[in-house]
């Protein structure tokens, strides 16, 4: 397990901020010189604290995506049963984040797709043949208010 110190984390605010802050700025901002913050950025990244970095789009005239919030239930919370349904997830393209969860459902899925057609072929062919699925509970949303910011 890795740690993660006050310095560390205050790297990761920042990254979380502006993922293509110059590391001159970004050591200037977190108080080490640049070798130092250089340093410590690559041992995250080693360590997999930071797992990648991505750039949001939202370009005019592109495809438009409907987010579908889904929550499955398992049949069953076995170890094994938990296993089968993600590494089948995994295999779904259309979902972006799947989260093991508390409470009524097992897991939380945000899929995106072009229509309602399309998620209802994801739904038929894909989400319900995954092993050990009970109950799917979908919602589509209306439109983002809050889209990715930092934690």
């Amino acid at each position: 397990m890795t740690v993660v110190d006050d310095i560390d984390r205050r790297i990761l605010r920042e990254l979380r901020q502006d993922a293509r802050i110059s590391n001159a700025k970004l050591a200037d901002v977190v108080g080490l010189s640049p070798s130092a913050c250089l340093r410590r950025l690559r041992t995250l990244e080693r360590n997999k604290v930071i797992r990648g970095y991505t750039a949001m789009i939202d370009e005019p005239g592109a495809e438009a995506v409907t987010v579908i919030i889904v929550q499955i239930t398992l049949e069953r919370q076995t170890e094994d049963s938990l296993l089968r349904f993600e590494a089948a997830v995994r295999r779904c393209p259309e979902v972006g984040e799947c989260y093991l969860m508390s409470g009524m459902a097992d897991y939380l899925l945000r899929v995106e797709v072009r229509d309602a057609a399309h998620y209802e072929r994801i739904h038929t062919e894909q989400l319900s043949r995954m092993p050990g699925v009970a109950r799917i509970h979908s919602n589509f949303s209306i439109r983002s208010v809050i889209r990715a910011r930092a934690l």
